[in-house]
């Protein structure tokens, strides 16, 4: 068991906001981008591929954002609904804004980078009254992630919905999702996480995510443990910190420091481990399975998707989860 509690009489698991775009990954890998000729079109963006994986797990999901009045627009909200995720709330824009493309370079299983093309991304484009209360009231949880912050209106919209679940005794989860291209500063940057995740129960991110959060405090700062109270004084009651291939540590409000399982594989590619972890990490926390299980859930799925070609195509479902961890450790 773990101690989060989550409303039970809501009709949606989860929701998610932020970025739902398109990724073009190499069919023709460990070669540089520019020798790869065919690409593979998949569902792209960090909330988009969580809210995913949740609905692969079986969970009711739905989906907050804007989306382009374009084929890759429709792309994106048809991929949406053939896993049974909830669109009510994505809005088709009319302004000409167009859907983040994200090419995958794999040089080797270790050696991975993106090229983006966000230039007026629609993702962005989403405005606070695009928030719908009801839609947050009837959800059990919410996610929000860094990206999203990066830029008005966008950046208003997801405050409107921190507000919302406040209200509503919504369970908020942050997955912090760093991406440097998307900002001006990073100054700018941990101004607007730490406003963010001072509203926060779940907050998840790497160790450099934190320090980059807490440059306008404790800099100097390395201890996870002092990393994980300062936001246990404002809201938060589970603070996951990620350590790479060393695996990740969970702290909790009562001062519990658990550490993860690492299930080490060879890669495909090194993209795709973040929103997988969190998803089976979050459906683990959501059907009452420990802190210790629901983190052993996600380095599995992990290590299930940064062994396939995609991300969003390869999200588990739970009896793979446990085949995979079952075999591993045999």
């Amino acid at each position: 068991m773990n101690n989060l509690k989550f409303n039970k009489d809501r009709s949606l698991d989860f929701v998610a906001i932020g970025r739902a775009a398109v990724d073009l990954n190499p069919n023709e890998i460990n070669m540089p981008m520019e020798e790869s000729m065919t690409f593979t079109k998949y569902l792209g963006g960090s909330p988009a591929n969580i809210t995913v994986a949740l609905a692969t797990l079986g969970m009711k999901t739905g989906f907050i954002g804007r989306i382009a009045d374009d084929p890759l627009g429709r792309f994106v909200e048809n991929y949406l609904q053939s896993r049974n995720i909830d669109t009510s709330n994505v809005v088709v824009d009319k302004s000409g804004a167009k859907t983040g493309l994200a090419f995958l370079e794999v040089k080797s299983p270790e050696d991975c980078s993106i090229t983006m093309y966000r230039e007026d991304a629609v993702d962005l484009k989403i405005e606070a009254n695009d928030i719908n209360e009801e839609y947050i009231k009837n959800a059990k949880s919410l996610l929000i992630s860094g990206t999203a912050l990066a830029a008005s209106p966008s950046r208003e919209a997801v405050f409107a919905c921190l507000e919302y679940a406040k209200k509503h005794d919504t369970m908020v989860f942050f997955d912090v999702d760093y991406r440097p291209y998307t900002w001006k500063s990073v100054e700018e940057t941990s101004i607007y996480y730490s406003l963010a995740a001072e509203k926060c129960d779940v907050i998840i991110g790497t160790r450099e995510e934190f320090d980059m959060m807490e440059m306008f405090t404790n800099s100097d700062n390395k201890d996870d443990f002092v990393t994980a109270k300062k936001w246990f004084d404002y809201n938060a009651k589970v603070v996951v910190i990620k350590h790479g291939k060393e695996g990740s540590i969970d702290y909790t409000k009562e001062g519990e420091a658990i550490t993860g399982a690492v299930f080490p594989v060879t890669p495909v590619k090194t993209f795709g481990a973040g929103d997988s972890y969190a998803g089976a990490f979050i459906y683990g926390l959501m059907n009452g399975l420990s802190i210790e299980e629901s983190m052993e859930l996600g380095a599995a799925s992990a290590a299930i998707v940064v062994s396939s070609h995609s991300c969003s195509d390869a999200m588990p479902k739970l009896e793979e989860i446990k085949n995979f961890i079952k075999n591993y450790n045999e």
